[in-house]
């Protein structure tokens, strides 16, 4: 008989397309030759969750509002019999610790901390972060990249805006956007911030990369979590993800 492994939960919806981005990956990423050598998955793609960065940005009761939202979804997962969360938001994680603690018996993913420490083994010292405002703000990714002694510079206004205008007005919408509108982006980490390294630390530009393709100066958090689904629900990991 098969022995038992845990079952992975997605809470999803945020978006909806990085979440359908998160399953093929992990499907990409899994090492298997039938339908059976895949990990057992549910996946709740909960859209009513609050924004998260309107959230965090607003009042304390907007911002317990949107991780009760989290932790409900979390719950109906656990409840079903998932032993390991996956949460395919960035932003989102602003609440992780929170959620590890008040989720007792289930595994959070940590995407953030994870891509964090695989910058570090990259060697980086200089990291662009590409997030949204409030991921950006509440130093999510800042804390952990510095707690392992990288510096993470931030954007100039303008870029800043730039990155959102991507995540909200194009990919959120259902648009593809184009390099054309990114190439400030690049040019303003490269140049002018001089990082060794970026994150794409907001889903929906895990959703541009895929439209469009970017090099491997830019580390996708959405990739790490896949990836990290597969070696956390034990299953073999493809050595590289099939395209």
């Amino acid at each position: 008989m098969r022995s038992e492994r845990p079952k992975l939960g997605i809470l999803g919806g945020m978006g909806p397309q990085a979440t359908l981005e998160l399953c093929q990956r992990i499907v990409d990423y899994t090492a298997a030759d039938r339908d059976q050598d895949h990990i057992p998955t549910l996946i709740y793609n909960d859209t009513w969750v609050p924004d998260r960065t309107a959230s965090i940005l607003g009042t304390e009761e907007e911002r317990e509002a949107c991780c009760q939202s989290l932790l409900r979804g979390a719950r109906l997962l656990r409840d079903a019999g998932c032993t390991v969360l996956a949460v395919p938001c960035n932003t989102s994680h602003y609440f992780a610790d929170r959620l590890q603690r008040e989720l007792e018996g289930m595994e959070l993913l940590h995407m953030v901390r994870a891509t964090a420490e695989a910058m570090a083994r990259r060697g980086c010292r200089r990291v662009g972060i590409l997030a949204t405002d409030g991921t950006v703000r509440t130093g999510v990714y800042q804390r952990e990249c510095e707690a392992l002694g990288m510096e993470c510079p931030a954007l100039p206004p303008e870029i800043q805006a730039q990155v959102m205008s991507i995540i909200y007005d194009e990919i959120k919408r259902g648009l593809p956007g184009t390099l054309e509108e990114f190439l400030p982006i690049d040019r303003a980490v490269r140049r002018e911030l001089g990082c060794d390294g970026a994150i794409l630390g907001c889903t929906e530009l895990s959703v541009f990369r895929t439209e469009h393709g970017l090099s491997g100066y830019y580390l996708d958090a959405l990739d790490v979590l896949a990836r990290q689904c597969v070696t956390a629900c034990g299953y073999p990991m493809r050595e590289e993800r099939v395209d």
